[in-house]
């Protein structure tokens, strides 16, 4: 057949596995005038099967293709029909591609980003002979039938299949590859060529079978099927390679490159040396199978068979010294009675079975029954068996009790708790010693520079000041090393009680005369009935006096009213000012150490007081009356009368 031009038309077979191009294409390639299409096709094997057919001048051949791609089929046309000249035709790089179909036969490469208009042009050079010319503009109705088929913009079509990913993975770490629906590798970046042993050029064409030591063929193939037909999903394969004579393991995931329609392009490939994870997995596993053979032969543990139903089918001395039954009492026995009440009434052992059913094994932490009615915390594990024919003979079920181990994690966490709870508390009291120490240390070195300095300068009266500041500053400087002595010595228990019968109220106006001078405009006030006698260490009681009023006079204001009470042998003492108050928030931790919350001191004063009424059989605390007034509160034993006083420790 002739062209318009006066000369011959080539026949050609155009073959895509996606049909709206191959329609695109075989409309195109007739309406230029070059080429009669004789048929097309979608795959590699109906390309072979034309081609021996037709025996067509040309075959445009995509590459990727399901079953066969197009790599696959050159040299089978080759075959059937020699005088057939094959252009492959396809959305991938050249780069390689081009060179290895070129030694499979190809007499050229066309990249499906060649706009549609000049197809056919670009073909006809590849393929034409005898110095032909070149065929005339289409006619009329010609150009119209492909101004019709431009408006649909078949470039955006076409781009649909060009490779998505060039020149990306080049330099990635992993080994990646873009291959055709049929298992060739059309490019391969620098990573995978390394990690096969192989150079990179020669990766272009190769099946990745021929890679790949123990994968069957029918595997793979049916492994890319299932890709093509759900081009949603993603499969691993995992399978040994030797590289120089060094067997490794690698783990290579595919997944389909689709178009806007879903329809599979090509595969993606990724490729992992695993080697060291399976050898990691190979020690666990041997890890842990010695360690399961260790508990067979280990008496603290309860090994013993169940029937599918979940009865007792053995027994052993660990499970005999662990739950109570003897091997005759239990065998025959539902497992469930080795669980408390509650958790049988929730078909909590059936549920164990059910899970170990699922997933091979099941294991928990959890409350067990003994024979005698008492309670472990008890480690369980229980197996699944299987015979060869897949069906399921029984269970096996490890207990292991805990008790002891759970009782020691609980005291571990609680001692965890405390040493945070003593960092926080000495990081506060570094920083409130802190506070409190540089009022008072900056008051003696300044009064001493200056009286150094300036002592001629300076009048009696000045210096008199200046003497009686340092003395005060000194006064708070011994009483917070006072504080701080006395809250360690009772902490450690080293404080040495000397308990007595003595007067409350002898005791009570001593302690509180000192502040009369030192607080010479406060107001101390002590209400005291005659003959109140209490067992204590008038030294120690002396201070717990000391401490609340300095307290009182610090944090709330004058009078301080002291009042005891006699309350059926318990005297309680009540310390009281015309203060605001305790804040509500603070009151739960009045008497902690380091409990000033920036209210001034270290914050161990209420906690001496009650740490030295608890030492002398009393107690400390902050009350609140029912008509809305508070006090601190501290509680003495009455002495008994005529009766020796014990001696404290």
């Amino acid at each position: 057949m002739a062209d318009e031009a006066g000369g011959r038309r080539l026949t050609i077979v155009v073959v895509d596995d996606a049909a709206d191009v191959r329609f695109l294409v075989r409309t195109r390639l007739r309406l230029s005038g070059r080429f009669d299409v004789v048929a097309d096709g979608g795959t590699g094997l109906e390309a072979v099967a034309l081609s021996a057919q037709h025996l067509p001048d040309v075959v445009l051949l995509d590459v990727s293709m399901p079953r066969m791609d197009g790599l696959e089929a050159l040299p089978r046309i080759a075959t059937v029909s020699p005088q057939t000249k094959v252009v492959m035709y396809s959305g991938f790089d050249e780069r390689g591609l081009a060179s290895r179909a070129m030694q499979l036969g190809a007499v050229g490469f066309l990249e499906k980003s060649v706009p549609i208009d000049e197809l056919a042009d670009r073909l006809h050079q590849l393929v034409a002979v005898d110095d032909e010319e070149t065929v005339a503009a289409s006619s009329g109705a010609a150009a119209e039938a492909i101004a019709d088929i431009a408006s649909g913009h078949p470039e955006k079509l076409l781009s649909q299949h060009l490779e998505r990913f060039r020149e990306v993975f080049e330099d990635a770490a992993i080994g990646m590859a873009t291959m055709t629906l049929a298992g060739h590798l059309v490019r391969a970046n620098r990573a995978l060529a390394r990690l096969v042993g192989r150079d990179l050029e020669s990766l272009t064409g190769t099946s990745y079978v021929d890679l790949a030591d123990d994968l069957e063929p029918e595997r793979f193939t049916a492994t890319l099927e299932e890709l093509c037909a759900a081009p949603t999903s993603v499969v691993q394969l995992e399978h040994r390679l030797d590289v120089g004579g060094t067997v490794i393991d690698a783990r290579a995931t595919l997944a389909p490159v689709v178009d806007a329609d879903g329809r599979a392009l090509y595969l993606f490939l990724q490729m992992q040396d695993v080697t060291a994870q399976r050898a990691a997995e190979e020690q666990l596993r041997q890890s842990e199978e010695r360690f399961r053979l260790l508990v067979e032969v280990v008496q603290d543990y309860a090994i013993f068979m169940l029937d599918p139903d979940g009865h007792v089918a053995s027994w052993n001395a660990g499970a005999e010294r662990t739950k109570g039954y003897t091997a005759a009492e239990i065998i025959g026995q539902h497992f469930r009675a080795f669980y408390p009440p509650e958790m049988q009434e929730a078909k909590h052992p059936e549920w164990e079975l059910d899970m170990a059913m699922r997933h091979g094994r099941y294991e928990e932490e959890g409350w067990r029954i003994r024979k005698d009615g008492s309670r472990f915390w008890a480690n369980v594990v229980i197996t699944e068996m299987r015979n060869g024919r897949n069906e399921l003979v029984g269970f096996t079920k490890v207990t292991r009790d805990m008790t002891e181990r759970r009782a020691m994690l609980e005291r571990l966490e609680s001692a965890n708790e405390r040493l945070q709870r003593t960092a926080a508390e000495q990081a506060q009291f570094l920083a409130v010693t802190a506070h409190e120490l540089r009022t008072p240390i900056r008051v003696v070195t300044g009064c001493a520079e200056t009286l150094a300095r300036h002592w001629s300068a300076m009048s009696d009266e000045e210096r008199r000041d200046m003497r009686d500041a340092m003395d005060v500053s000194a006064g708070r400087l011994r009483r917070m090393l006072d504080d701080l002595l006395m809250a360690s010595r009772l902490e450690a228990g080293a404080v040495e009680m000397h308990l007595s019968a003595v007067d409350l109220a002898d005791v009570l106006s001593s302690a509180v005369a000192p502040f009369r001078t030192t607080h010479p405009d406060a107001d101390v006030i002590v209400t005291c009935d005659p003959g109140v006698v209490v067992l204590a260490d008038p030294d120690r009681l002396g201070q717990i006096v000391d401490n609340l009023v300095t307290n009182a006079l610090r944090h709330g204001r004058s009078p301080v009213h002291i009042c005891a009470e006699d309350e059926g042998g318990i005297v309680h003492v009540r310390f009281m000012d015309a203060g605001e108050g305790v804040p509500e928030a603070l009151r739960h931790r009045l008497f902690e150490r380091f409990a000033s919350e920036g209210r001034g001191g270290t914050g161990l004063g209420l906690f001496i007081v009650r740490e030295l009424a608890r030492a002398q059989g009393g107690d400390a605390r902050y009350e609140e009356a029912p008509d809305g007034s508070t006090s601190f509160a501290v509680s003495l034993r009455r002495a008994q009368s005529g009766a020796a006083p014990p001696r404290g420790h």
